[in-house]
């Protein structure tokens, strides 16, 4: 048995957490909507500063409390499965850590979405204190779809020649996102926008926070209704990407699960917090593009030259330094007034 074929955290033992976690996250959601955000209000960006401070520090907890049970678990593992070349102490160190690097690359894929929802908001003229209530059910059906293909991903992963072609899948992304040029994104020529308002007659103007309304006993469909489809839409393939890229830093599903699950949380916080000047990252696509591209080579080459996983603190280290890199040129390109930036 290879070291790099085990699942710590197997579902058919760690069921109860999945559901546990999941519960406790739509109280953790119920609480924002019905407490923090019950009347719909203009986010601040102290406000939003405040929030991704909550969220990165739920999800920095959650990490330690993973790396302290599995210190506690694994040497249970370890004596009851002969395993050769296994330590309980490095993959308890490993799994944290897996969980550290997924977290960041999801965190980081996420800021793609960030930019449709300029887009959207712009395009459908959503004001700022609606904006919140569609991205808060925009995350509930996230959370839903990746629990989905989290869930295909792991029955998948289990085959070699699928683990390839999922890192030829992320190289060819990221190459594309690097060297394609930009288009202007246009939800009207969306086709499940377009089959939407076939099914459902659209209102012109907004009904205030209300996502439907009845007119003379007609179902009709608002502008808020019609950009939280196109951010749904969004989502789902922004996963293609994101989920098999995470599948690259580590094969336990539960890892997945959770680092998916905290990136997403804070999004809306990081939305409200970046939406103003993300104009000024537009170099952080090109090391998007770099990080599938890396990632996609770990899935389909690395981790079976360096017997089964390549390293993860160097995986931390290189994913890190990418983005690093890519902010910091953006920046450099805005103070310097490149003319070509904007």
């Amino acid at each position: 048995m290879r070291l790099d074929s085990v699942v710590l955290f197997p579902f058919s033992e760690y069921w109860w957490f999945y559901l546990g976690f999941t519960l406790f996250v739509f109280v953790l959601l119920a609480i924002d909507l019905g407490i923090f955000h019950r009347d719909a209000h203009e986010v601040s960006f102290k406000e939003s500063l405040t929030w991704s401070i909550i969220w990165i520090t739920l999800a920095l907890i959650f990490n330690f409390l993973l790396y302290q049970y599995a210190l506690w678990k694994f040497p249970q593992v370890e004596r009851l499965v002969s395993i050769p070349g296994f330590n309980s102490d490095t993959a308890a160190m490993q799994s944290a850590l897996e969980f550290l690097t997924g977290y960041v690359v999801e965190k980081t894929l996420a800021v793609d979405n960030i930019f449709i929802f300029v887009v959207v908001f712009g395009f459908f003229s959503i004001p700022l204190k609606y904006q919140h209530r569609v991205l808060f059910f925009g995350i509930i059906g996230a959370l839903l779809f990746r629990i989905i293909f989290i869930a295909l991903g792991s029955f998948l992963i289990q085959y070699q020649f699928i683990v390839i072609l999922f890192g030829v899948f992320l190289i060819l992304t990221g190459i594309k996102i690097i060297f394609a040029p930009e288009k202007p994104i246009d939800p009207e020529k969306n086709p499940v926008i377009r089959l939407f308002r076939k099914v459902f007659p659209l209102t012109p103007n907004l009904e205030g926070q209300k996502f439907f309304v009845r007119k003379e006993k007609i179902l009709y469909a608002t502008p808020l209704m019609i950009a939280l489809l196109f951010i749904e839409v969004s989502d789902i393939i922004f996963a293609v990407d994101s989920v098999p890229a995470i599948f690259a830093i580590t094969k336990e599903p539960l890892i997945v699960f959770t680092s998916n699950v905290f990136a997403i949380l804070g999004l809306r916080a990081m939305y409200f917090m970046l939406a103003g000047v993300v104009h000024k990252f537009r170099y952080l696509k090109y090391g998007l593009g770099v990080v599938l591209v890396f990632v996609g080579l770990k899935m389909a080459w690395l981790n079976e030259l360096f017997g089964g996983k390549f390293p993860i603190v160097t995986s931390l280290f290189i994913i890190t330094a990418i983005i690093a890199l890519s902010i910091m040129f953006s920046m450099w390109k805005t103070k310097s007034g490149d003319k070509n930036f904007y």
